[in-house]
C-alpha cells in the first residue's frame, strides 16, 4: 500500500463496555464476542489469530470518520445462537505509540444497522491489534489509516 494514502489522526485511548474482551462481564459472552466471531471470520478469509481478542476504543474527537471502501465486508454472520446475525466490515490502520513502536491492525466495525446493542460513539473506532502492553485509558496514539477505506472530517 503506498504511504500517500495513509493519513494520520490523533487519537486518545478510551474505555469501552469490555463486551468484545469479555473483560465487561456479560455473562452471554464470558470469553468475549470477538473470541466467539473470529472462527466466523476465519472461514470467510480473514485470520484475526494473531490478534488480541478484544478491541481498543480510540477517540479521534472533534473528528468523526465515514466508511468508504472495507478491505473486508462479511454479512450474515450469526456468530452467537441467541443474538441475530450481523454484517462487519474491516479497514486497514496503524497505530503509533509514543515510544515510537507502530503497530498494524485492522478497524472492527459493525454495522449499526445490524447491531443488537453497544453502539459506539461517532468519534470512536474500535482497533483490534496485537497486545500492547502498558498503553491504557486517555493515552495518546496516533492512527493511521488508508484514506481510500476510511474518510475523515
Amino acid at each position: 500500500m503506498s504511504m500517500n494514502n495513509w493519513l494520520q489522526v490523533k487519537g486518545i485511548i478510551k474505555r469501552g463496555y469490555g463486551v468484545a474482551s469479555g473483560k465487561g462481564g456479560d455473562i452471554r459472552f464470558p470469553d468475549g464476542t470477538i473470541v466467539m466471531q473470529k472462527p466466523f471470520f476465519y472461514e470467510r478469509g480473514l485470520d484475526l489469530a494473531p490478534y488480541f481478542s478484544g478491541t481498543l476504543n480510540i477517540s479521534i474527537f472533534p473528528h468523526q470518520y465515514a466508511v468508504k471502501q472495507s478491505k473486508y465486508t462479511f454479512r450474515n454472520i450469526k456468530w452467537a445462537e441467541k443474538e441475530p446475525a450481523e454484517d462487519f466490515s474491516f479497514f486497514d490502520c496503524r497505530i503509533q505509540l509514543k515510544n515510537g513502536n507502530s503497530q498494524e491492525g485492522l478497524i472492527y466495525y459493525p454495522h449499526p444497522e445490524t447491531k443488537p446493542e453497544h453502539f459506539q460513539a461517532a468519534d470512536i473506532l474500535e482497533i483490534i491489534t496485537f497486545e500492547i502492553e502498558n498503553l491504557k485509558c486517555n493515552d495518546e496514539v496516533i492512527l493511521e489509516i488508508d484514506n481510500r477505506q476510511i474518510h475523515i472530517t
